[in-house]
């Protein structure tokens, strides 16, 4: 979506990393690997963000860090653009509605680090969970958002334990009952 009025791919790619997940930080030879793209093309675009103070930049040893300006008047939607670009929004509208003891859904794999991706990887946190009624809500987020959604679900133990060491992201957590603490 965001192709039809971004022609740079760098840049998009650019926008996901810093504006998809808060905090994501990068270095030019790291995002030159991570993209697939030439480290002229990755700095030319780097220095256009920097330049319209999308972007920050620190030295951390000998390395200079880039990472989203949270301070900037177009941050925040810029952060919404993305996440509906992706298609964040209808997954959770799609996906997370009536489908059984849902507590909590993550996405995992290269969206969690902040790499653009044709396929979404999400882990769904709970009990008893209706994988029919889940197999048919992603075919219809799947047609809405033009990706593949790839899905598990699993208790929160093992959450814990496949996740513990990799890169998650929280999109969606049910209400906690009245009274209750964490």
């Amino acid at each position: 979506m965001l192709e039809s009025i971004i022609k740079s791919k760098t840049r998009i790619k650019l926008l996901i990393k810093f504006f998809f997940i808060d905090n994501n930080k990068g270095y030019l030879r790291g995002m030159e690997k991570e993209f697939g793209e030439t480290i002229n093309a990755v700095r030319h675009e780097v220095n256009n963000f920097v330049d319209a103070g999308l972007l920050t930049s620190e030295l951390e040893g000998n390395k200079r860090f880039y990472k989203a300006n949270t301070k900037h008047p177009l941050y925040e939607g810029l952060k919404v653009i993305v996440r509906k670009t992706i298609g964040i929004e209808q997954i959770i509208d799609n996906v997370t509605s009536r489908v059984g003891n849902l507590k909590a859904a993550y996405i995992t794999g290269d969206f969690a680090k902040g790499v653009d991706s044709d396929v979404i990887e999400m882990a769904l946190v709970g009990e008893e969970l209706d994988t029919d009624y889940i197999d048919k809500l992603v075919l219809k987020a799947e047609k809405l958002i033009g990706r593949t959604i790839m899905y598990l679900t699993m208790t929160d133990e093992k959450m814990e334990y496949f996740f513990k060491d990799k890169p998650i992201l929280l999109i969606w957590e049910s209400e906690k009952p009245q009274g209750e603490i964490g």
